[in-house]
């Protein structure tokens, strides 16, 4: 599929222009210059076109700011076509001149030069500085108010498509998100899985901002990589940019069909990381808990703390059985490898259906091991019938005869014979009663 890359220095409305053409909010956006960091990638609405939203482009020679330009420079060099972006209000900048040549330098995909911010022709500066540029005639658009785009689209139609490039179809692959608190490993595991650098790592919290969503093939399997950014207490958050990045950390949970929840196997285990959890539990997704950085915990205390973990896991969440927890290293790529191969057999077991006179003749068994306990009514609680009426979360629908008042404690019994017996000890399971109703209790 066809690259287009938009490209230009900080705060010219790269994000914005890029939430437009692809109909979403996945990118940040935020006034303040440097909210995007790494490169976001989406499909262009209507057109066969893999858009990539790029870090403003800055002269910095260390530091996150080079880190998101060297990034950004790398994707201009893979483009099929190029929107450079610059703020038609402010007018030409030394900066604009100097990113032009390097676009010059590192690619010869066409490009368009955009001219943003284009509302109020009374507001615009003298377009005519653009042409110095070297990229012809500027296009006045306002990304916000979403006029201008005609152009884009005319420009894009006359680039001959490119079939060789890897399609981003969300609906056909995995979608696994990397989830956690900050500075655990996130973006070194993405990293890792993709064999090349292509996210931000530093020693510092708070790096990655956008939800990143990557499509590769990993371990044999198509999937795309939901990089997030991560989530800090809330007494701890007080920058608005970090609150708008949590909340899209939250809405990948339920964009994505597997969660890995990559914790510090060197740390102690954090309410966040259990209230992260539960909401991955509570969306009815598939949780895997990577214990990160497991080279650096001692040999002789591995056991104990992955024990304790389990315990602790297990005892907070009635929705799982037997959590599914993994030691891993994201900067060596141990059990890396594992780690995914383990999730890929927890998919496809959460794709398939359990035969209904399974389900019942597990059923059947566990009520003959331990009756359903007397209703308020001191009546007898009769179970008839069961069937799988859903996926993702595994769900039963079981119908009752009588009264219906079975208690959690009950429901818990049921739960984990029948995820033991169908191997679904690791995936999210409902169940629900369904009572039958009386023929003769209105006539």
């Amino acid at each position: 599929m066809s690259k287009l890359i938009i490209a230009g220095r900080p705060n010219t409305g790269k994000s914005t222009l890029f939430n437009a053409l692809t109909g979403t909010r996945d990118a940040l956006v935020h006034d303040r210059p440097g909210v995007t960091r790494d490169a976001i990638r989406g499909q262009m609405q209507n057109r066969a076109w893999t858009i990539v939203d790029t870090a403003g482009l800055e002269n910095a020679k260390s530091g996150i700011a080079a880190d998101s330009t060297n990034i950004a420079i790398d994707e201009i060099a893979s483009a099929d076509a190029i929107l450079f972006v610059v703020d038609g209000r402010t007018g030409l900048t030394p900066a604009d001149l100097d990113w032009a040549r390097t676009i010059r330098r590192k690619t010869r995909a066409p490009v368009m030069l955009v001219a943003n911010k284009a509302e109020s022709a009374k507001r615009l500066s003298d377009l005519n500085d653009f042409y110095k540029l070297g990229f012809g005639e500027p296009v006045p658009i306002s990304a916000e108010h979403k006029t201008g785009f005609d152009a884009i689209y005319e420009f894009i139609d006359n680039i001959e498509p490119n079939t060789d490039n890897v399609s981003l179809n969300t609906t056909q692959k995995l979608k696994i998100a990397i989830m956690g608190q900050p500075n655990v490993g996130k973006s070194t595991l993405v990293n890792q899985v993709l064999g090349e650098r292509r996210q931000i790592v530093i020693d510092a919290p708070g790096i990655t901002r956008d939800t990143v969503k990557i499509p590769t093939n990993f371990y044999g399997r198509d999937i795309i990589l939901m990089d997030t950014a991560g989530l800090r207490r809330k007494a701890g958050v007080t920058d608005d940019v970090e609150t708008l990045s949590a909340l899209k950390s939250l809405d990948a949970i339920d964009k994505a069909d597997v969660v890995i929840l990559v914790v510090d196997a060197t740390k102690n285990i954090e309410n966040q990381a259990l209230g992260i959890a539960a909401r991955v539990y509570t969306a009815g997704k598939i949780l895997c808990v990577a214990l990160n950085k497991w080279d650096l915990v001692e040999p002789e205390l591995r056991d104990e703390k992955l024990l304790k973990l389990k315990h602790q896991f297990t005892n907070s969440f009635h929705q799982i059985i037997k959590p599914l927890i993994l030691a891993i290293s994201a900067e060596t790529g141990s059990g890396v490898k594992n780690m995914f191969r383990r999730i890929y057999e927890q998919w496809d077991i959460s794709n398939t259906d359990a035969p209904t006179s399974l389900i019942n003749r597990i059923v059947e068994k566990l009520i003959e091991s331990r009756q359903p306990p007397m209703s308020r009514l001191k009546r007898p609680m009769k179970i008839k019938f069961a069937r799988q009426t859903g996926r993702h979360p595994m769900k039963i629908t079981i119908n009752v005869g009588g009264a219906s008042d079975i208690p959690e404690s009950y429901t818990r019994y049921l739960r984990r014979g029948l995820a033991t017996e169908l191997k679904w000890e690791h995936l999210p399971i409902i169940i629900e009663y369904k009572k039958d109703e009386n023929p003769f209790e209105n006539k």
